[in-house]
């Protein structure tokens, strides 16, 4: 009689496991893609996964759904270890009725979102699902309703990634959409609203759904997603590597690793900003120069690229980078980059990820546009989310820091705990070409060469004002310090303050001007 029951229990399981089966796995993998197992198998460390819920099984008796078996209801569910620490994910399994999601599905999903809350661990969400099982009606609606509760109620609490490996469309977008970060696949993945078919039948628009909501348009028009990954095996090395840096909980500090960390100077710190003001430089050159070797991790890299955001390392302390990029609208900030930034900073300070700031900004962009837009509020929100933030917070002036947006890249007003210039620094109210006319208006109409006057009124504000002396001696700089031995001074400042910690008044929450 035991051997009948275990013999069974082997059965079940392989039959459970096997999902839609061997024909079903081998289409799934002619698109390109791997089945939800084997996504599973990538992400966690090997032989650790526990699955929960292998033998839950729909209710459904309507339309043809009565008595079909429908394995795992169509998503894998469970926990694991990565890199020795436990995360949560779930799969969809799009080899059962196309991953879609109803009652019993969204409760299995729901119930590991409940386990990552309840244990403080990080949840990854696989999709790949052709949407709601409209055969459940109003169960599959509720079930995305809990899901989405949950994202919000986990939100800050402890980090959430969603790999979106496949289709994902209509309500299913705003679970990754309530993500801190969301992966796409090049090809084979697909985010957007309304589909195709719906957008040519209600607006007359003809697109294919790449082009609608592909990877390389979420991650580079739209801004949804963070990462574009070749294919299925890459996104789950950028879901591993993201998670190295980040802790298991808003109530955890960063994991750090050990180890003996250089902080020679690198002289070619000292002459990487040129001379001539019209030659840009790649910011990203500093970054990589001042933090850990390859350990700089870039997000968004495709979207809003005049501004720069990523992890990193300094002394094997984790941080959040962000930085203007001289090379794109000479690093001017827009509403993307404004939001991209916002945003990156309100996820550090949640988890507790000190952030480091390389500033070269001539301003917030001009434009019709950008003003119809509402530049003004996007740009409010990095002075919030700046003036927000309790972690450790270090700002690097690289070279231009004028006005409003040199405020908006944690200036000492928005709570920098240290902040540090290069003597190439430039910190003004504005440029010198813009502050001339404004300041010596009478000056140039009653000069006899007002050319020559203004050439020489702009040389005179450069040198009065090109330099960052001014701003240290008002204590705003807190030192002048030289290019090649930024990585110690930072690395010490980061130091010194990692035990801060700052009140702030007690309120039900913020109001951030979204």
């Amino acid at each position: 009689m035991a051997d009948d029951r275990m013999a069974r229990l082997k059965a079940e399981r392989a039959r459970l496991e096997a999902g839609g089966g061997e024909e079903a796995a081998r289409r799934q993998h002619e698109a390109g893609k791997l089945t939800a197992r084997e996504r599973l198998d990538l992400l966690f460390d090997g032989g650790t996964f526990a699955e929960k819920g292998l033998f839950a099984e729909h209710r459904c008796r309507d339309f043809g759904l009565d008595g079909r078996d429908l394995p795992a209801d169509g998503v894998v569910t469970g926990s694991g270890k990565v890199d020795g620490r436990t995360a949560f994910a779930a799969s969809q399994d799009f080899t059962v009725v196309a991953g879609t999601a109803a009652e019993v599905h969204c409760r299995k999903y729901c119930s590991i979102m409940d386990d990552a809350l309840r244990y403080g661990c990080p949840v990854v969400l696989i999709e790949d699902s052709g949407g709601a099982r409209i055969q459940e009606g109003v169960d599959s609606l509720n079930g995305y309703g809990e899901i989405f509760y949950r994202n919000t109620i986990m939100s800050g609490v402890v980090p959430q990634i969603a790999v979106v490996a496949g289709p994902c469309a209509g309500g299913a977008v705003y679970s990754p959409a309530l993500c801190d970060f969301i992966i796409m696949v090049k090809g084979t993945s697909q985010m957007f609203i309304t589909g195709p078919d719906v957008i040519k039948a209600v607006m007359g628009e003809e697109v294919d759904k790449n082009a609608l909501g592909g990877a390389e348009v979420q991650t580079s028009v739209s801004g949804v997603a963070h990462f574009m990954a070749q294919d299925d095996r890459d996104a789950i090395r950028i879901a591993r590597t993201l998670l190295s840096y980040l802790p298991s909980n808003n109530l955890e500090e960063p994991p750090r690793l050990a180890g003996s960390f250089d902080v020679t100077p690198d002289p070619r710190l000292d002459s990487i900003v040129p001379d001539d003001p019209r030659v840009g430089f790649d910011m990203k050159d500093v970054i990589r120069s001042v933090v850990d070797p390859a350990s700089f991790f870039e997000v968004s890299e495709r979207f809003a690229t005049n501004f720069i955001i990523g992890f990193a390392r300094l002394a094997g302390r984790p941080v959040g980078i962000l930085a203007n990029q001289p090379l794109v609208k000479a690093g001017a900030l827009d509403i993307d980059a404004s939001d991209k930034a916002a945003r990156h900073i309100r996820f550090c300070n949640a988890f507790n990820v000190p952030v480091v700031n390389f500033v070269d900004v001539p301003g917030f962009l001009p434009g019709v546009g950008q003003e119809h837009g509402g530049i003004i509020r996007h740009g409010a929100k990095m002075l919030h989310a700046y003036s927000a933030a309790t972690v450790p917070k270090i700002t690097v002036i690289v070279k231009k820091a004028y006005g409003g947006s040199y405020l908006a890249m944690c200036a000492r007003s928005q709570g920098a705990d240290r902040v540090f210039a290069w003597p190439t620094a430039e910190v003004a109210v504005m440029g010198a070409e813009m502050a001339v006319p404004l300041i010596f208006r009478k000056e140039l109409a009653a000069a006899e060469n007002a050319d020559k006057k203004r050439e020489e009124l702009i040389r005179e504000y450069r040198e009065k004002f090109y330099n960052p002396y001014r701003a240290a001696a008002r204590l705003q700089v807190d030192d002048v310090i030289a290019p090649s031995e930024t990585r110690r001074h930072v690395v010490e400042a980061l130091d010194a303050v990692r035990t801060k910690r700052e009140a702030l008044p007690a309120k039900k929450n913020d109001n951030i001007p979204l």
